[in-house]
């Protein structure tokens, strides 16, 4: 798993935005909420195993009972997204955000979306929407996903400002630690790159990308042990990598 996916992959917790069936209202209003509803957690249930053709059935069973179901629509989303349906995808995506525009879980999933067609003055654009509700579970995702954005716009200030932002939010981000640990390198500020570097390794896993930038930092502040260490990982793990090279060059 490599490690930028981390935060651009937040999009199978998608919650149930139906009606909210009450006392007065007539018994035959519930059924077809719970059909639907139904139909949408086995859809998800298909999409989280990876069974996506399983899924699409169920999914567009719930589309017939509720065409504007916000919660179907961003599942189908998913499944097409999923199998590289790219225009299909963007098409659901769009019909779920029409049905409820200020859902910033919708909003940060289709920014992912847009994020990854390297769509970019698309996906700020909806990541700045969602990132306007301040009580949102997961807004320091919203956040880091701004930073990503911005970062590859080559917007390096914007982004360690996005960053920052995250990590006020959630100081456990491992992807927004990350991020600023590779800012603060470029920029040649090598003290508090190894501490967000540092930060970053107790949250998660490495990649080769993060690996070498280890063994660059560590180098620096002649920590032999954690340099080896990097090292043997990079050389061992992703032996055919970029970094592994420029490791042996380096050398």
């Amino acid at each position: 798993m490599t490690i930028p996916k981390l935060a651009v992959v937040l999009l199978l917790g998608v919650a149930l935005s139906g009606c909210v069936t009450t006392s007065d209202q007539p018994q035959r209003a519930k059924v077809p909420n719970a059909a639907r509803d139904a139909y949408i957690q086995l859809g998800l249930g298909y999409l989280q195993e990876g069974e996506t053709e399983s899924a699409k059935a169920p999914l567009s069973e719930a589309l017939k009972i509720d065409p504007r179901s916000a919660s179907a629509n961003i599942a189908l989303a998913m499944v097409f997204q999923r199998e590289g349906e790219y225009d299909s995808a963007d098409k659901h995506f769009r019909a779920a955000q029409a049905s409820d525009p200020t859902n910033p879980r919708i909003l940060n999933n289709y920014g992912v979306f847009l994020l990854n067609q390297e769509r970019y003055p698309e996906a700020l654009s909806t990541f700045q929407q969602a990132a306007q509700d301040n009580l949102y579970a997961e807004r320091s995702r919203v956040f880091e996903n701004l930073g990503l954005t911005y970062a590859r716009m080559g917007r390096a200030e914007d982004a360690k400002a996005s960053f920052e932002r995250a990590l006020r939010l959630n100081s456990r981000q491992p992807l927004a630690l990350l991020e600023m640990a590779k800012l603060e390198f470029a920029a040649q500020n090598y003290v508090p790159a190894w501490g967000y570097y540092r930060s970053f390794t107790e949250y998660s896993g490495q990649d080769a990308e993060s690996l070498w930038l280890g063994v660059q930092l560590a180098r620096r502040f002649e920590d032999h042990n954690r340099a080896a260490s990097y090292a043997l990982q990079l050389r061992r793990l992703y032996p055919a990598s970029a970094q592994a090279k420029a490791l042996e060059v380096s050398e």
